[in-house]
């Protein structure tokens, strides 16, 4: 259970995001601040002024996480990345990148240029940002071309060179006239990469060079030279807190880093998706006597990546883990293309490594004792099953369920678990085709059938293809199927696997006559279970899943059925009438209320077809009366 009174006193006063969930873990809210401590906690103040719409949004707060980040402008982009990616409910207005400037190094060119760019393009340049200041940006633009004097004009070099004579620039000192064949191109580069290490954060030498010659223009008491020199100073300062929630190469990478305490540790994963971090989440982990953070990075490596569908092209870890070029090649062949893992070193990769850092650590810190009490509901539940089914292991449950009514429109549903939890992208609805009116047994042969059907074609597939680690939505089989029901579900299903050739434990979920589960039924044996442990609530939980699952699937066919028959029941209605009948009026109440005259005015119905539409509905209520 989250606490927001309790989680409101662990804030910390640092600038970050925080992001704002309901009560079915729906993400309503993105917000920045410059002290999470102090901004999420107004949100909760009796004495707050929120307005009506966050007033709102506040009542439907179930929990709220965050993510540290070390500058605002930093939260301003995430913030930014963030609402884009899950358009949460309650935020109006989303902050569009081109509103800020970039730096632009137009490294592919021979005599590269330094502009100021108000959009990030996939070229050869090299773009740093964005930036809230353009201000700031422009005087970094000035005052790097005082100190490495590159140039600034739109001359093609060196197919130009000493076609015009050299502009102002070369006059006062800001250029060194590569149009004139003054500088050489292996000298004009070493300028430029000079640059580029000043714009990936190596200030020191800068400013130290700065300081200097503003103490030497104070020293001859020329105040408004000193006073030029404080300026650009304060620009390079603020030029530091130079975004890393943006990459200009657009790839997709995860970033890792891992924080240990005693026996514990938190393993924090960045998510990046085409240049842009959108997400993160954290794994708590049990270390081993004697682990160290390298041991614990190289062991949530390879769990990680064995569970997960999506690998990218570019992993970046916090130091090096043991056999790092072989658990590439392991993850390069699961992708099918080359998969690089990294350990920077500088700049602006090894900042936003540090950043995952920050926030595992801060994870560690806040959350160790409620992460402990997650375990015991997951991973622990899961153990607690093995255990009472004399299972070595078990990480994936599978649970299936039938919904009909009188045998209208049988439905199956398949719900999955991993590690205790929910893994709603690999849930999946059947429609049954088969079977005839209302066959609990059968249909659930049919589901299971199909399920697996297609998952062992799926194999076949990827193996063709060299590609036998990857898996699709119905690959990965489950290591404990469980049956929504006692005996004879167990059984239909042990037949199915037979008859495949697939060796899956069953075990069947058995219900008391209050419809409510009291054990399983697994080898032949009904097993009992204690109602206050874990693995029990885990049970109720995956039953309740399934059968909600099911009943929802159900549930809406039934009403497009409905809705289906009785209006194309109507001569003369067709497809685009019946989309302006139901926009207009909202449902079928509405539409068998109206008059002719409110039916005619509808777009594509004459007065002809809302006679029909009209005379339709008395006629029903004439045969039902």
């Amino acid at each position: 259970m989250f606490d927001i009174e309790e989680e409101l006193k662990k804030l910390p006063a640092r600038p970050g995001v925080y992001i704002m969930h309901d009560d079915k873990d729906a993400i309503i809210y993105v917000g920045k601040a410059i002290s999470l401590k102090n901004r999420v906690r107004q949100y909760f103040q009796k004495s707050r002024n929120l307005g009506i719409k966050k007033e709102q949004m506040v009542e439907q707060i179930a929990r709220f996480e965050y993510i540290i980040t070390d500058s605002e402008l930093e939260a301003l982009v995430l913030e930014s990345n963030l609402i884009k990616e899950h358009r949460p409910k309650y935020n109006t207005m989303l902050k569009d990148d081109k509103n800020y400037p970039f730096i632009k190094v137009t490294v592919g060119e021979d005599f590269p240029r330094i502009m100021l760019a108000r959009k990030m393009k996939k070229d050869k340049s090299r773009y740093f940002g964005p930036y809230t200041s353009s201000t700031a940006v422009k005087d970094v633009i000035e005052l790097s071309r005082k100190l490495y004097h590159l140039r600034s004009c739109n001359r093609s070099l060196p197919k130009d060179i000493g076609k015009e004579r050299p502009c102002l620039y070369y006059h006062i000192k800001q250029c060194n006239a590569p149009c004139q064949g003054y500088v050489s191109q292996e000298g004009y580069k070493k300028q430029v990469q000079e640059l580029l290490d000043f714009l990936n954060g190596d200030h020191r030498k800068i400013l130290k060079e700065l300081e200097e010659k503003m103490l030497q223009a104070s020293e001859k008491l020329n105040f408004e030279e000193a006073a030029q020199y404080r300026d650009l100073i304060q620009s390079v300062e603020k030029i530091g807190e130079r975004q890393k929630i943006t990459d200009q190469h657009k790839e997709d990478k995860d970033i890792i880093a891992a924080a240990m305490e005693g026996g514990d540790a938190v393993a924090q994963v960045f998510f990046m998706r085409d240049g842009k971090l959108i997400g993160r989440d954290h794994f708590y982990m049990k270390t081993a006597p004697g682990d160290d953070r390298k041991g614990v990075l190289s062991s949530f490596l390879k769990q990680f990546y064995a569970g997960t569908p999506f690998i990218p092209k570019e992993i970046m870890l916090q130091e090096e883990v043991e056999d790092m070029e072989l658990v590439a090649q392991w993850l390069e062949k699961k992708k099918g293309q080359k998969v690089r893992i990294t350990v920077p070193k500088k700049g602006t990769k090894e900042k936003l490594v540090e950043l995952a850092y920050q926030n595992a650590q801060m994870v560690l810190q806040r959350d160790k004792e409620r992460i402990k009490r997650e375990e015991g509901r997951t991973i622990g539940a899961v153990k607690e099953l093995a255990a009472l089914l004399g299972l070595s292991e078990i990480n994936r449950i599978e649970a299936f369920d039938i919904s009909n009514i009188s045998g209208f429109q049988s439905v199956g549903s398949m719900v999955v678990y991993e590690k205790g939890k929910p893994k709603k992208s690999d849930y999946r609805k059947f429609k049954i085709k088969w079977v005839k009116g209302a066959n609990d047994y059968a249909s659930m042969e049919e589901v299971l059938t199909r399920r697996f059907a297609h998952g062992l074609d799926e194999q076949e597939e990827r193996r063709a293809e060299n590609l036998e680690d990857a898996y699709g939505s119905f690959t990965k089989f489950p290591d404990l199927l469980m049956m929504d029901g006692g005996k004879g579900q167990v059984n239909i299903a042990l037949e199915v696997l037979e008859k495949l050739d697939l060796h899956i434990p069953v075990c069947g979920m058995v219900k008391d006559d209050r419809h409510r589960t009291r054990g399983l039924y697994f080898n032949n044996e009904e097993i009992p279970i204690e109602k206050d442990s874990e693995g029990f609530k885990l049970i109720t939980r995956i039953q309740d899943e399934a059968h909600r699952f099911a009943i929802e699937y159900h549930r809406s066919l039934r009403s497009k059925g409905q809705v289906h028959s009785l209006l194309e029941d109507i001569p003369g209605i067709g497809p685009a009438r019946r989309k302006a009948l139901m926009k207009h009026f909202k449902g079928m109440e509405g539409i068998r209320e109206a008059s002719v005259e409110e039916l005619s005015s509808i777009d594509s119905m004459n007065e002809n077809a809302a006679r029909e539409v009209y005379a339709f509905f008395r006629q029903r209520e004439h045969e039902t009366s």
